[in-house]
Order: C-alpha cells, then sequence, then structure tokens
C-alpha cells in the first residue's frame, strides 16, 4: 500500500486582500499539518483572489503576489502544496497554480482552457497555455533561480501529481485524459466554481467520474463565499478516488477556511490502472516529468470516512441552496464592506419580504456558525452590536424595515409588513408619506396649470409614489450606516416593471437574480418549514396569501402585477425562451402554444409582444440597477451576464411577422 493523505482546502478570499488573505491560506495549511495531511489543494488564484477584474492587469499586483506566494513557501515544509497565483511570463499572464514541496517551490502549471462565457472574462487578462508546451521561468536579478512552468507533471518521491484547473475539467478534451497517459496518481484541481442552483452535483461528477476514467485520486478545492460582490462561492471540496466520492466538504459555510480531507490509496489506483491495460511504467523518457525529492510520510489503514447525508440530499435541494447562497452573500458583502446592516422599505409584499427574511436568515446561520460573540468579533467595527444580548437583538441592530404609505396603500400590506418584521426581529417603522406625495403633485399641478388625475396622467401619478419613498429609506440607511437593498426581482428586471430612483433605490439587490414565481414558491415553503436547523416562518402567512401588487393605482382599481403585465409563469417562460434561449417573437409564441392551452392564441401573441417591447425599452434602467447575485444561466445583469443594446430596431419587424402568422394561420 502507498497512503497518502490528501485535502481540499476552501477559502473565503477577497480581491487583494493581502493579509486576510494569506491568513487564510496560512490557516489552511496549518489545519492540514495537525491532521497529519501530506497534500493540500488551495483553489484557483486564491493569494490575490479571482475577482480582482481588470487589476489583474497591475504589475504592482502581479510582483506583490509572486512576493506572498516566496512568504508563503516556508509554511510548506514537510508537506505539498498548491497555490494559485496570476503569473507575468514572456509578455503575457496566465492563471498558474504553484507546486511547493517540502519547503521549496517545485514549479508552476498554467491553466489550459480558459473561461470565458457567462460571468466569465478570463481571456481578458490571461492567456491559455498551450498543451505539451514546456518552459523556465527565470527569477532574481540576474535569472539565477529557475523554474519549470506549463504543461508540467510532477514525480514527488515516485508520486506523479499533475494539474487540471478549474475550467479545464468542464471541457471534452480536459487535460486528465493526457496526465493519465503519462502515469498520473494523484490530480489537484485547485477552482473557483461559482454558485448555480444544482451546479454541485454537476462538478461532483466531473470529479468522481475523472478519478474513475484516469485512475487516480482527485482532489478538488473551491473558494467560498461573497468573494467581490456578485459572485458568490459554495465551497464544497471534493475528493475523490477510483470512482468512489470518498470526501465532501462542506458548502456555504460562514468560517473563513473549510477543509475536506481524506486518504488515497495511491497502489490501488495503479493496480486498477494495469487491470485495465492504461498503467504507464513508471521511469520514462518523458522530460515533462519533473522528479522532486520528499519522504512521504508512512501511514496505517483506516477505516472509509462515510458521506453523511445533509440537506443537499432533500427533496428542496434548491430551495436550501437559494436561502444558503444569498445568506451567505449578504453576510460577506456587509463585513467586507464594513456595513452596519441593512435596510429595507418593506410593502407588504413578496420581494421586500424576502429581502428581509433573508437577512435576518443570514443573521441567524452566521451566529450558528460563529456563536454570537463571534459574530460581534466579526463586526467589531459597529461598536452598538457590542451589547446585543442574543441573536434577536442583534438582528434588531443590524436590519431596519419601514413601510411608507399613501392613501392607496392598505390594510393587508400594512399588517404584513408589520408581522414579518417582527417575526425577523427587524426594527420596523411605519410612515405617513401621503403629505410628500400630495406635496409634488401640487408643485407639479401649479407649474403646468392643471390638475394630475387618473387615469389620464396613471404612470406619473404611480412613478411619483414610488419615487417619494427613496429619500427617508435612505435617510434610514445613512443615519444606520447601512446598506439600502434594493428589492426588485429578475422579473420585474426584465419587463422595466420598477420605477427608477422609486423602488429601485439602493446598492445591493439579493433577489435581482431570481424570478417572481419561483420566489413565491420559495416564501411557501419558509412559510412552513425553513432551512435546515432553522425554524419557520409562519407570519409570512400574510404575504403568501396575497396576489402580487404595487398598490400605486386607487384601491378600487384592484392594481395586480399579473393585470399590469401578464401572468408571471407565463412571463417567466417568455423570457427563458427570448433571452436566454435567444428565440424571436414567432419562435417563442410557437413555443408556448402547447404549453399553454388555457390560453388563447391571441393572449399569448400580446403577452409576448408585450415582453418583447418592454424589454427592449428598459434595457437602460437594467443597465442601472443595483448589482445582484447570480445564481443561474437566466441573469439579466448586463455588466456579469446578459449583454443587450440600450437603443435597437426594437423588434419592429419580428413582431409584425408573428402578427401575421397569428392573423392567417393562428388558432383562435
Amino acid at each position: 500500500m502507498k497512503l497518502i493523505k490528501v485535502a481540499a482546502a476552501c477559502l473565503n478570499q477577497t480581491p487583494f486582500a493581502w493579509a486576510q488573505n494569506l491568513a487564510n491560506i496560512r490557516e489552511a495549511i496549518r489545519r492540514a499539518r495537525a491532521d497529519e495531511v501530506s497534500i493540500l489543494c488551495l483553489p484557483e488564484l486564491c493569494i490575490t483572489g479571482y475577482g480582482c477584474e481588470d487589476a489583474f492587469f497591475s504589475p504592482g499586483l502581479q510582483e506583490e503576489a509572486f512576493a506572498a506566494l516566496e512568504s508563503l513557501v516556508p509554511d510548506t515544509a514537510g508537506m505539498v502544496v498548491s497555490f494559485g497565483l496570476p503569473l507575468y511570463f514572456e509578455k503575457a499572464l496566465y492563471n498558474a497554480a504553484c507546486l511547493a514541496v517540502d519547503g521549496k517551490i517545485a514549479g508552476f502549471v498554467a491553466k489550459r482552457f480558459l473561461a470565458g462565457d457567462g460571468i466569465h472574462y478570463e481571456p481578458r487578462w490571461f492567456k491559455e497555455w498551450p498543451a505539451g508546451q514546456r518552459d523556465v521561468i527565470e527569477r532574481g536579478d540576474h535569472g539565477e533561480t529557475k523554474y519549470p512552468i506549463g504543461d508540467v507533471l510532477y514525480d514527488v518521491d515516485n508520486v506523479r501529481i499533475g494539474f487540471e484547473i478549474c475550467e479545464d475539467a468542464w471541457v471534452a478534451n480536459r487535460p486528465g485524459a493526457d496526465l493519465a497517459l503519462r502515469g498520473v496518481d494523484i490530480i489537484l484541481n485547485p477552482s473557483a466554481s461559482h454558485f448555480g442552483f444544482g451546479k454541485f452535483a454537476v462538478r461532483q461528477r466531473f470529479v468522481v467520474e475523472g478519478s474513475r476514467a484516469f485512475g487516480v485520486g482527485y482532489v478538488y478545492a473551491n473558494l467560498l463565499g461573497n468573494e467581490a460582490g456578485r459572485v458568490i462561492y459554495d465551497g464544497g471540496g471534493i475528493i475523490a478516488s477510483g470512482g468512489e466520492l470518498v470526501a465532501r466538504g462542506r458548502r456555504f459555510g460562514f468560517a473563513d477556511v473549510d477543509l475536506a480531507t481524506a486518504v488515497i490509496d495511491v497502489e490501488a489506483n495503479r493496480r486498477e490502472q494495469a487491470r485495465r491495460g492504461s498503467h504507464r511504467p513508471r521511469h520514462d523518457a518523458d522530460d515533462a516529468v519533473v522528479e522532486v525529492p520528499f519522504a512521504w510520510p508512512a501511514r496505517r489503514p483506516s477505516a472509509p470516512a462515510t458521506i453523511a447525508r445533509s440537506w443537499e440530499d432533500g427533496d428542496h435541494a434548491k430551495d436550501e441552496e437559494f436561502a444558503r447562497a444569498v445568506s451567505l452573500g449578504l453576510w460577506d458583502y456587509m463585513r467586507k464592506s464594513r456595513s452596519h446592516g441593512y435596510v429595507v422599505s418593506i410593502s407588504g409584499g413578496a420581494d421586500s419580504a424576502a429581502c428581509a427574511v433573508l437577512v435576518a436568515t443570514a443573521l441567524e446561520l452566521a451566529v450558528a456558525e460563529h456563536g454570537l460573540d463571534g459574530v460581534k468579533a466579526r463586526l467589531a467595527y459597529a461598536p452598538a452590536l457590542a451589547s446585543a444580548a442574543d441573536v434577536s437583538e442583534l438582528t434588531r441592530r443590524l436590519l431596519l424595515t419601514a413601510y411608507q404609505a399613501t392613501e392607496n396603500s392598505g390594510d393587508v400590506t400594512r399588517t404584513a409588513a408589520r408581522e414579518v418584521s417582527r417575526a425577523v426581529n427587524a426594527e420596523f417603522h411605519l410612515l405617513d408619506i401621503d403629505p410628500l406625495f400630495k406635496g409634488y403633485v401640487k408643485t407639479i399641478e401649479t407649474a403646468i396649470g392643471r390638475n394630475l388625475a387618473w387615469p389620464g396622467d396613471d404612470v406619473v401619478l404611480q412613478n411619483i409614489q414610488a419615487r417619494v419613498r427613496s429619500p427617508s429609506i435612505w435617510l434610514f440607511a445613512n443615519l444606520r450606516n447601512a446598506l439600502l437593498l434594493t428589492t426588485s426581482n429578475r422579473s420585474e428586471a426584465a419587463v422595466g416593471y420598477a420605477t427608477m430612483d422609486g423602488d429601485t433605490s439602493g446598492g445591493l439587490a439579493p433577489i435581482g437574480g431570481i424570478d417572481k414565481t419561483y420566489l413565491r414558491s420559495w416564501l411557501r415553503w419558509m412559510e412552513s418549514t425553513g432551512p435546515d436547523g432553522l425554524h419557520a416562518l409562519p407570519a409570512l402567512s400574510y404575504i403568501n396569501k396575497q396576489q402580487p401588487t404595487a398598490e400605486l393605482r386607487p384601491p378600487g382599481e384592484a392594481q395586480t402585477d399579473e393585470k399590469d403585465l401578464m401572468p408571471y409563469d407565463v412571463l417567466e417562460a417568455v423570457e427563458d425562451s427570448a433571452i436566454r434561449d435567444k428565440r424571436l417573437p414567432l419562435e417563442v409564441l410557437q413555443e408556448l402554444e402547447p404549453r399553454y392551452p388555457q390560453y388563447t392564441q391571441a393572449d399569448l401573441a400580446l403577452w409576448v409582444e408585450r415582453f418583447f417591447k418592454l424589454w427592449c425599452r428598459n434595457q437602460w434602467k437594467r443597465e442601472r440597477l443595483a448589482p445582484s447575485f447570480h445564481l443561474d444561466d437566466k441573469n439579466l445583469d448586463p455588466r456579469s451576464w446578459c449583454r443587450f443594446p440600450i437603443l435597437s430596431g426594437g423588434y419592429d419587424r419580428e413582431l409584425a411577422e408573428m402578427r401575421a402568422y397569428v392573423a392567417t394561420a393562428g388558432r383562435g
């Protein structure tokens, strides 16, 4: 037997937060050493953080990263550790992994396949390393220190270690296949793989399948937390060997460091390679194999660890993921921005209630992980929290909600706002803004010499009600040195069903990446069940029994969102087809018809046309919306996922073709 204990570290890093990033790395090394780990894999670009954006171009950042690496390498005495950093070499910048062995740098492997789709822009900063190419990087004033770089395999005391760096493992011709032909024993995968619904299962499959197909031990490390603002990393280190999952780390943890460890039987994997005829002799003339001296500690066999069943394996995994991902995103955003909490303009509807619930959930999860004193220590920049006696009091000091009523506000939403605020322990305020609303109206009526009235001035009167709520809620945020949350969801962003500088006011949109239909379903789950280990919120029944409404028209008009727009499930279906799948209006209609036989073709065509017109008309709003968290491949954020021109032809010809189809060949 050749038994080697390996570990995957998931770290909560921040772009060029040097002191904290290095402290997290050192803590991971310390824990690994204490657990007698021999090989430790750290995440991709862990020294600088993955989300440095154009700061990667800074020569100062590049040099600081290498200096940080050199300061860390002595900590690896008696271990094998991989570090991720940007590496400048021969007039190009590479996304690299450094392998350090027993306190010395053994060499560098550069990423071969760069992520350039969706939220990723790696080709903007980095260059792909060509397969099979190797070189030498020289450091020092006179190039006296030389390290191998490129497509390199490391033979560490007769154990061969290779790399797939994040995207390398997601492509069809992944480097692991070539590494297997070169006799690799252990593949390290330092990654920065962002959260997406259901994505963890895909990661786990390619790790386990890679270990089986290549006959190796496979160690996958990921980032953790809200690193740079929009993107949430769920952690979840994975270790597999010979086609079996042998260790799985926690996901969505609130700690800065999480370790998954396992013992890999290298000889067992080699025997399996030999049985399948894929084993290559250990001593060959491969110049891409760098031999590194090391002495593996002897290990005795132990019982294999069991993978505990968790909420991830339950029927509500998506609901749990949403609650935990956004909660972790909110927690990290608050502490990394050194804000003193959050403020929500709570309307008594689903969106603002969800925002308040998510903040409260974030604080509950943080206290569950760190304890009350631990949370206060992490928020020590806010001295007002020091005397909070329990999580309820802590929440009151970190979450403020305000219901801002006009003459068009009703008792149902007022009660819902109050009861939900009480249930989550927020500081709640009831503001009468009707005099402000009427004051603005009167000022403009005097200026233009006529009265504003429904329905002729419908949009004008709705918008001023939404906008008059902005100054007061911003004032609360300024008073508390807190972050104001924008409560718009993705469905509203798609059609511009929001008032710019009104309900869009705020610095962060935690639900801006999720559709209304799912959000309502999630709130019903939170009412009855809630995340594993936390309590449900029965007060959400006040929200869930309502139909969504902007509540800006006179009460007699019984305004609802779906009357103004279309049924929300249809809106999401049109959005998916038109924006995610890039179909034209007629194609969207033809896709919807068999899915929604309960609606006439005329209704569906009306809604499709309404969507396309509103989508094109409101791109400028999406350009100005507060940053939102990335949750899936339906994101509409033009700064990270879905780009669209502000000015366009508005699909005029395509909509005319759809109308002609309905007129001549449609079903009634």
